[in-house]
């Protein structure tokens, strides 16, 4: 397994799949990972200029010396300790990674569709100076999970075969019991707190204008959002399916909810 990993973590940091754009007949964007007619490639140009980084905040939360604040893609490590909020498990584990592999090197960043977040942080993918992918080998190792936002679906295969890989060998996260699968039968409305792997039978699929809902109880349903329906297989395909959702819960009205950006969110 160990060896499997190595030889993910040394594909070179140039294979990456293509992102497509393309429009409907009403003129809506949708991108996609895979090619449909009439689409075209979205430009993405890999940075080559290096930058030390001046603090590391998290496990996927840099400063450049430059002042840019840059927000890993494509991944999510547990949070630290802020103020009167506690650590999340595994939260120091990859921040302390993190310091480790960049104390004596630079960073470049490659971007993919979308450049920054509502928070004005730099959205990327950061590589050493020796070629190390960090976003991808934070989630070889366990400590990172893949949070896919669309748009975003660069290097999305590779992060997605590494958290495989890292969920069996039960690498970090993955061995902690804090992360372990919750039946949906165990929820009750008080929820519970930060990211959540549940899993059971989607008993009903509900449509709005915006919305499919997969409804797994009267209490709880995972939601995705029409526009990126076209990165999902069949979604009447999990009608009768016992699937496990990741995420976080949402709670209205006594109802909670996991909002499902793509598909690797959902097995």
């Amino acid at each position: 397994m160990r060896f499997i990993l190595i030889l993910l973590l040394c594909l070179p940091c140039w294979v990456n799949a293509e992102v497509y754009e393309w429009q409907d007949a009403a003129g809506n964007k949708h991108f996609t990972d895979h090619p449909v007619a009439d689409a075209k490639i979205v430009d993405i140009k890999p940075g080559y200029d290096f930058f030390r980084v001046k603090t590391v905040y998290d496990g996927d939360t840099v400063e450049l010396e430059d002042g840019r604040k840059i927000r890993f893609l494509g991944i999510n490590t547990p949070e630290i300790q802020h103020r009167d909020k506690p650590a999340e498990a595994g939260g120091d584990e990859a921040k302390r990674w993190l310091l480790e592999q960049l104390s004596n090197s630079r960073v470049r960043l490659e971007m993919s569709a979308e450049k920054s977040d509502k928070y004005d942080r730099t959205l990327a993918h950061l590589f050493t100076e020796n070629k190390q992918h960090l976003n991808l080998q934070l989630v070889a190792e366990g400590l990172a999970w893949v949070n896919i936002y669309p748009p975003n679906l660069l290097y999305v295969d590779e992060l997605v075969k590494a958290e495989q890989h890292a969920e069996l060998a039960r690498l970090g996260i993955w061995g902690r019991p804090e992360y372990a699968v919750i039946p949906v039968s165990r929820l009750t409305e008080a929820g519970r707190p930060g990211w959540t792997r549940l899993a059971g039978k989607v008993v009903n699929i509900r449509t709005t204008r915006k919305w499919v809902f997969l409804e797994f109880s009267e209490l709880f349903d995972a939601r995705i959002e029409n526009q990126w329906l076209e990165l999902f297989p069949d979604i009447n395909s999990y009608l009768g399916k016992t699937i496990e959702v990741r995420g976080w819960l949402n709670k209205s009205k006594g109802h909670l909810s996991i909002l499902i950006r793509h598909p690797s969110a959902i097995k």
